[in-house]
């Protein structure tokens, strides 16, 4: 049978979905064999490379409150975020048990962006907690992660969904999960915050639009969950989010389990 690699994209509380996504594809008995990931995705895929099963992905998601990863830092102006990456850093860090990318069960890696070079950045070796952190990085909110000289920020701002980094994995058959799809249009934008992240969403479509057209000769399937309007910038749960991955994985396991099968 052909390899399974599977894309899973950036999105924020949106990236909820990849966990039923991912649950769905193994109640049908299907296994990747490959996995990266931006953002929200490579949180995700670190987790199910790594072993730990989408419910309890699902559990610990709905008992997270924004003080469980919301860590202040002082001066954010000189050290180039809002937030420290401590307390998400030791969650995760115990989840994974902090391990190395060669103690994964399934190979994995996700991209960050290197704010130096201007370049995106593929990362497959060292402690996957600091990997994941750096692919996760959004700019102003997060502090950039500091790795091999490189200054590491959300691997979203230049690779929403990482579908050549799993095809050079050697992938057979690529499944796209992007989980954030369209800019829907909205009423108003009421403030300088709204106003950052309207724009990075705007950019962010152009650039996936991009990617889409440049990849649909490796990408065997692209997936959008329907979510409607929810934000990807939320912290409170949504049920619905991960509803919504759940049912892409039930309503494109068979299309994927046919490509496999070729």
């Amino acid at each position: 049978m052909k390899k399974l690699g599977i894309a899973l994209g950036a999105g924020g509380a949106r990236g909820i979905a990849h966990i039923g996504f991912l649950q769905a594809l193994g109640e049908a008995g299907i296994r990747a064999d490959f996995v990266t990931g931006s953002s929200m995705g490579s949180l995700v895929g670190a987790c199910y490379c790594k072993g730990i099963p989408p419910e309890k992905m699902l559990s610990i998601v709905r008992e997270l409150r924004p003080s469980d990863i919301v860590n202040l830092g002082v001066a954010p102006i000189t050290k180039l975020g809002l937030l420290k990456w401590t307390k998400v850093r030791k969650m995760m860090a115990g989840l994974l048990q902090d391990c190395d990318f060669s103690e994964l069960q399934i190979p994995f890696s996700c991209v960050a962006v290197d704010l130096k070079s201007g370049q995106p950045v593929g990362l497959s070796e060292g402690k996957v907690v600091d990997a994941i952190l750096a692919s996760s990085s959004m700019p102003t909110v997060f502090r950039p992660v500091e790795k091999d000289g490189m200054l590491l920020i959300d691997g979203g701002v230049l690779c929403r969904v990482p579908v050549k980094e799993v095809k050079k994995m050697g992938a057979d058959v690529v499944v796209a999960v992007d989980v954030l799809g369209g800019v829907r249009p909205v009423e108003k934008v009421s403030n300088v915050i709204s106003l950052i992240m309207r724009t990075y969403d705007i950019m962010d479509c152009a650039k996936t639009k991009t990617l889409k057209r440049s990849t649909r000769r490796i990408t065997d399937l692209w997936i959008e969950p329907d979510m409607g309007d929810i934000s990807q910038y939320r912290f409170k749960f949504e049920q619905s989010v991960y509803d919504a991955g759940y049912f892409a994985g039930r309503m494109n396991a068979e299309k994927i389990r046919a490509l496999l099968e070729e």
